[in-house]
């Protein structure tokens, strides 16, 4: 069973790592342009925030975030236009990020047990809302950490990103309009202090291993496979790593090789 208190922890310490990165920024480097076309350093945080305010709804009103989305001008920039509402000065963004990612944590450790949460096209529980949350804050602080120039130290945190990149097999192949393979894949990553994480039954003819941060990278869509060590054993392995997908939703834009931009 998952231990709730314990991925909020990782949770906070995943923001908190973060927040650090961006908070002596002066002004302008937060006008600096991120991979994601269109969006400034200012955009990703605003964005974290905006989600983790959609997030709060769907765990303390639902009607509310139902009539989030229902009422949005236009469905298919519900992202773009949540980042853009919350757009603010760098005090007053990082005031508002904070405060709703310390509501969020909060409603998801007092939700009932076995409670199911709305969320786009799925429901979560509690514990895989916090795990997706944790995924989007790594991934869009690698977004900020390419803009800066800075590379982040991996930390065993990446194992929630890791186990959520292989529970989401299906979604990726079913987002890009393929069939959902039957055949169960093997994933055995080397972690970021030389332990091994593997999922998937040991007997799989379908592998894939290599760094846990490079799956990491992939699942999440911030870089091509061709720029990663990982290898593919069998079909269904190899087709997986062009379709992966760990975030809910429609396909994302991807990141083309050697460095190209990444689409949210």
């Amino acid at each position: 069973m998952v231990d709730l208190t314990a991925l909020l922890a990782d949770l906070a310490a995943e923001s908190e790592q973060l927040d650090a990165l961006v908070a002596p920024l002066p002004p302008e480097a937060w006008a600096r342009p991120t991979p994601a076309p269109g969006w400034t350093v200012a955009h990703q945080i605003a964005h974290l925030a905006w989600t983790d305010h959609v997030a709060h709804l769907a765990a303390t009103d639902t009607a509310a975030f139902f009539a989030s989305v229902t009422d949005a001008p236009d469905p298919s920039r519900l992202v773009d236009d949540g980042a853009e509402a919350f757009l603010a000065p760098p005090d007053a963004l990082l005031a508002r990020w904070r405060t709703g990612r310390a509501a969020l944590s909060a409603a998801l450790a007092a939700a009932p047990a076995g409670e199911k949460l709305p969320w786009y096209g799925t429901r979560m529980s509690p514990a895989s809302m916090a795990t997706a949350r944790l995924m989007e804050t790594w991934a869009h602080g690698e977004d900020v950490a390419d803009a800066l120039g800075v590379r982040r130290t991996p930390t065993g945190r990446l194992r929630h990103v890791a186990h959520l990149g292989f529970r989401t097999l299906g979604h990726g192949f079913a987002a890009h309009g393929r069939a959902v393979p039957t055949a169960p894949v093997r994933v055995e990553l080397v972690a970021p202090h030389g332990d091994t994480w593997a999922f998937g039954p040991e007997d799989a003819a379908d592998r894939v291993t290599g760094p846990a941060l490079d799956f990491c990278l992939l699942v999440t869509q911030r870089r091509h496979r061709a720029d990663l060590a990982l290898a593919a054993t069998g079909p269904v392995a190899d087709e997986w790593l062009d379709v992966a997908q760990a975030f809910a939703g429609p396909p994302g834009g991807k990141r083309a090789a050697a460095g190209s931009e990444v689409l949210r």
